[in-house]
């Protein structure tokens, strides 16, 4: 008689879990056993594997390293790192850095800052992005209202959220803005 699930939500979290925990033993029994095959895209390759994690990029003990040098290179200007899959390639994964504005950003980021409170900000700096396959697996937020916290968007298998353009934010957010002042009798 086979095992029925009462929860096909946790299989799919456990699976993720699962692959995560053996990623994270990999990458950590790489540099424990093999350091002189360390290359210069180790770095690269461990924060694309940790901003990939549907967690947070320091969900695991491992990532917190990698990540906080990550988020301090981003702060100083630095370029993104990159990581080199080798002969056998992984073609179409990748990340990419955006930083963000009013004109890129999540809806629920953005607020009105500046002069008199007249310019549409972003209260995060900046998003990675995460594509494996060519499609959008991971979006992170970072500097979310101040230093060091995150927001994790995953897009991956088993993810119920929808993804969305960034760049179209402000636009629902103005129109979602005059709904409400029509509502209370156009702002008066």
């Amino acid at each position: 008689m086979g095992r029925v699930s009462r929860c096909p939500g946790l299989h799919v979290m456990r699976r993720i879990a699962r692959r995560w925990s053996i990623g994270l033993v990999l990458l950590a029994s790489t540099s424990i056993f093999a350091p002189g095959v360390a290359h210069a895209d180790d770095w690269g390759c461990q924060v694309l594997l940790c901003l990939s994690n549907p967690g947070g990029p320091e969900q695991f003990s491992e990532c917190v390293p990698p990540i906080e040098r990550l988020w301090n290179a981003l702060r100083h200007g630095d370029p993104f790192p990159t990581c080199d899959f080798g002969a056998g390639g992984s073609q179409g994964t990748f990340a990419s850095n955006t930083f963000a504005s009013g004109g890129y950003c999540r809806e629920d980021l953005l607020y009105w800052g500046g002069p008199e409170q007249s310019e549409l900000l972003c209260s995060a700096t900046g998003a990675i992005s995460v594509d494996i396959d060519n499609q959008l697996y991971t979006r992170v937020w970072w500097d979310v209202s101040g230093q060091d916290r995150t927001l994790t968007e995953f897009y991956g298998t088993g993810s119920t959220q929808v993804s969305y353009d960034p760049s179209q934010s402000a636009s629902k957010f103005l129109q979602q803005m005059e709904q409400q002042d029509s509502t209370r009798g156009g702002g008066q």
